[in-house]
């Protein structure tokens, strides 16, 4: 099966003549995953110095391919308006890259954590960050699924730490989600919406910690429930797909969001799940990631897509 994704239209902020209009000039992104590498570029298009830090040199070779691809897609119809190869080069330009974690957030304004959803793994990064980082940094994790009040007792500041939670195809789902905990300064937190209102984003502000934010709060029981039709073989994924863009109107289904989601962190929520939820993972790995199959990023997942995309 093929499908086109044609992004819908969004409320875009400044292009890249519009530098950040906000003290957070200097960005570091821990992890250059999908979204990682979408958070950095995106930052970069849009004025800031950025550093892109993964764990390894294989990491960074994918990383940089990425960044060559965004860089790509930007020109296209389904990327940002107005993007140029001028202003894509000129991002591409402002991006460094780093295995060194010292190094990598030496001299940042803003840190924007990035990396797998596992509260073990974010917990033993923020664990190692908390000496290295200057002290006016602030610190941000783009967890979709973590409470940042779950992280805050090992990063060290916990008046500037919060979440700054972007959605897949960051360009066109232009929204930024920003959520403090009781302890996130009101000042750092107005900097942080700022920041993302400079980065072209529509900032959502939450007055208070919500598991899976505003977008996932909506989202979640949505993929829940098409993923349960599949397990139970009430449908396949085209059918629920069509249903839901014909009685709704909405551009995708829910498995094609799953495949821009990427199937992995699709399989790492379901795992958490209840028992439907285990059963869907079980399938997402036996029937998709074990032959490389993790969505719209590697060319095919629920559909299958003309080429591999960077993003």
């Amino acid at each position: 099966m093929t499908s086109p994704l044609d992004p819908a239209t969004a409320s875009h902020g400044p292009d890249a003549a519009s530098a950040s209009a906000t003290p957070l000039s200097r960005v570091t992104v821990l992890g250059t995953g999908v979204l990682g590498a979408q958070i950095a570029f995106q930052a970069a298009y849009t004025g800031s110095d950025v550093v892109a830090y993964d764990i390894g040199d294989e990491q960074i070779a994918v990383a940089r391919a990425r960044f060559d691809g965004l860089a790509a897609t930007y020109l296209t119809p389904q990327g940002l308006p107005g993007a140029t190869e001028e202003s894509t080069r000129e991002a591409l330009r402002r991006v460094a890259f780093s295995t060194d974690l010292a190094e990598a957030v030496a001299d940042a304004d803003l840190v924007v954590e990035a990396v797998p959803e596992s509260l073990e793994l974010k917990r033993d990064l923020y664990a190692r960050l908390a000496p290295l980082l200057p002290e006016r940094t602030v610190l941000a994790t783009n967890s979709s699924t973590l409470l940042p009040s779950d992280l805050v007792d090992v990063t060290g500041r916990p008046e500037k730490f919060l979440a700054l939670h972007f959605a897949n195809l960051i360009w066109v789902n232009n929204t930024a989600e920003v959520m403090g905990t009781p302890a996130t300064s009101p000042d750092v937190f107005r900097s942080v919406v700022e920041f993302a209102r400079g980065m072209g984003m529509v900032p959502i502000e939450l007055k208070k910690e919500q598991p899976g934010y505003v977008l996932n709060s909506l989202l979640v029981p949505l993929l829940n429930a098409a993923s349960a039709l599949l397990v139970k073989g009430v449908a396949d994924p085209e059918t629920v797909d069509t249903t839901w863009r014909i009685g709704t109107g909405a551009p995708f289904g829910p498995f094609q969001i799953m495949d821009v989601v990427g199937l992995r962190t699709v399989h790492a929520v379901s795992v958490a799940g209840g028992p439907e939820g285990r059963a869907f993972a079980e399938m997402i790995q036996r029937d998709y990631l074990d032959r490389g199959a993790t969505g719209r990023e590697s060319g095919e997942g629920f559909y299958s897509y003309p080429a591999p995309s960077a993003e």
